[in-house]
């Protein structure tokens, strides 16, 4: 994938992982499928904070989107951490 094709496409996905993160991580927590998302024995503090960091993350992503050369930090931090984060969960 050449440079302009990456400049095309990268504020859509950035949007659109923005708005699932928004979206999406409520109902995948509470109703689609709490024993992956959720946090066994309940704890409504913790998913409160983690739905808010979501959230917060996802409206910076799509603020992102307007200049994704000027916040590649965040960009590469939402790569990495989800990978970890995935690592982590699989093990």
């Amino acid at each position: 994938m050449n440079e302009v094709t990456r400049a095309k496409y990268l504020p859509i996905a950035l949007v659109v992982v923005g708005v699932l993160f928004i979206l999406a991580i409520y109902p995948m927590m509470m109703w689609i499928w709490p024993e992956g998302w959720g946090w066994t024995p309940r704890q409504p503090e913790y998913e409160q904070m983690i739905i808010g960091i979501y959230v917060t993350l996802g409206v910076f992503l799509i603020r992102a989107a307007k200049n994704p050369a000027a916040n590649t930090s965040l960009i590469w931090f939402t790569i990495w951490s989800s990978l970890v984060h995935a690592v982590i969960m699989l093990v």
